[in-house]
């Protein structure tokens, strides 16, 4: 039976290690065409971007890689870059798709120079023999904002693992691998050389492997031999286009906010984009290296309901699992830490020996660990009252416990913890034997309500907030002793 077990385990396995992998299943097989470039999810939002009054002129010199690192290999390193080095081509091409600058030649500023040179003297020489009054060549546009900048850096297995499994010559593993490219990007005002705006944008370039084999003797001298798999890389130019196209959007947003640009739309067209920059930027000012979203999260009060079994463990043998259901409230006093109250209602039994049905009063102080993520492991411990169903004996315990929460929304958490509840009392089931006092255990799933906006992270936000309501009680006070004297 469990040979047969583990051999569905492990298939299952191998299936769920392929399951979703797209690329295993369109394996090149034939020899691809020219194609035009694909594009990535920030050009499509630069085409669509609203429209300028007036596009303004920008000169790129140079848009490099300034990391100066070889791409890095099992055996040390190459002599080829790690990222590309036709940056300033890219950035280019994101400020044409955008339409809110009109780039003009500068890389390569001398070829241009050199081939009006020769437009000059081919005209002259024209003019000598024939004798005609040839238009003068016009004058180059220049530049009232030059962009500077570059790819600051490229930091290689910033994160790796992996997952797998063997059972019996069957076999999976998945391997991963996160680079990180950083760009800066900065406008100039040529007039004067003041730095008008600098934007800092980084992407993450994703590695993925996933192999599953077979090896297993099917019979006497008989060895079955298999293996699959694929790696994918996302590509580094796909990565640094993305990233320069983010900057160049993020530049056109932060400068129509500070107004060194117009947009021909209607006003709350502009002042919802801004408002959407503004917590997108937020977002990214409280995210962490490894996408830990550091976000307040969690309101003041919340209620919490929850159920699931109790387990007695007294003087009787062979306890038994029963329902357990419990209902209170939490008051934080900060992200971190909070007091719960709750009313519990359960049953403890022993096989054929004892049956009892109770209710308990918890008071509870419960940290946090992990306040600004979704999931959050939580420990908690307290004091409190248990009663029989006929209030006929009352006892004191302490509890403790842990557990974890996920928050399914801005106001929903889903929790599973564990408490256990050891009281000062060896009659909980009736009868008093040995030295240890009578326990019992709770294994619970519940969901909490949070009700007002999160609890601030900001400790200076929170004196704050505690000095304005200090403020409003004393003017309150001064209130109600003028209407008495009136």
């Amino acid at each position: 039976m469990y040979h047969k077990l583990y051999k569905v385990i492990a298939v299952i396995s191998c299936a769920f290690l392929v399951y979703g992998c797209g690329t295993y299943f369109s394996q090149p097989m034939t020899i691809e065409n020219a194609r035009i470039g694909e594009d990535t999810e920030v050009t499509k939002t630069l085409r669509d971007f609203l429209p300028p009054v007036e596009p303004v002129v920008v000169g790129v010199y140079k848009f490099r890689d300034q990391t100066g690192q070889y791409k890095p290999t099992e055996n040390g390193s190459t002599f080829s870059t790690a990222v590309t080095q036709g940056a300033t081509t890219i950035l280019i091409k994101a400020l044409e798709d955008s339409k809110w600058f009109v780039p003009i030649e500068r890389e390569n500023l001398s070829n241009l120079l050199n081939e009006r040179n020769i437009i000059r003297s081919t005209r002259k020489e024209y003019r000598k023999t024939k004798n005609t009054n040839e238009p003068q060549l016009p004058p180059l546009l220049y530049a009232g904002i030059i962009l500077e900048g570059g790819i600051v850096s490229y930091d290689s297995n910033i994160i790796t693992g992996g997952l797998g499994a063997r059972y019996f010559g069957v076999g999976g593993s998945t391997k991963y691998r996160q680079d990180r490219i950083t760009v800066y990007l900065r406008a100039v005002s040529t007039s004067s050389g003041k730095i008008l705006k600098t934007i800092y944008v980084s992407k993450t370039i994703l590695s993925q492997a996933l192999d599953v084999n077979f090896f297993r003797y099917v019979n006497f001298k008989r060895l079955l031999e298999a293996e699959t798999g694929f790696t994918k890389n996302e590509p580094a130019q796909m990565a640094v286009s993305e990233a320069i196209e983010k900057a160049v959007e993020s530049l056109i947003v932060e400068g129509i906010e500070d107004k060194l640009w117009a947009v021909n739309a209607e006003p709350e067209v502009v002042n919802t984009l801004i408002e959407k920059y503004k917590e997108e930027k937020y977002e990214a000012q409280n995210t962490a290296l490894y996408d830990r979203y550091f976000k307040e999260r969690r309101s003041k009060i919340s209620m919490l309901l929850t159920g699931g079994t109790a387990l007695i463990s007294g003087d009787y043998n062979n306890p038994e699992l029963t329902y357990s259901v419990k209902i209170g409230g939490r008051w934080y006093f900060n992200p971190y830490l909070n007091v719960n109250v709750s009313l519990n209602k359960f049953d403890l039994i022993n096989q054929n020996v004892f049956s009892q049905g109770f209710n308990a009063v918890d008071l509870n102080t419960e940290l946090n660990v992990l306040p600004f993520e979704k999931l959050s492991p939580f420990l908690y411990g307290g004091i409190g009252v248990v009663n029989d169903d006929e209030f006929e004996n009352t006892m004191v315990k302490f509890q403790y416990g842990g557990g974890v929460e996920y928050l399914i929304s801005d106001k929903v958490g889903f929790s599973m913890n564990i408490t256990h509840n050891v009281l000062i009392s060896d009659e909980l089931d009736r009868i008093a034997q040995g030295k240890r006092d009578d326990q019992y255990f709770n294994f619970s799933l519940g969901l909490n309500w949070y009700f007002g906006n999160p609890e601030r992270a900001s400790k200076k936000l929170r004196l704050q907030k505690r000095e304005k309501n200090v403020e409003l009680r004393e003017l309150r006070k001064r209130n109600r002793k003028v209407r008495k004297k009136v």
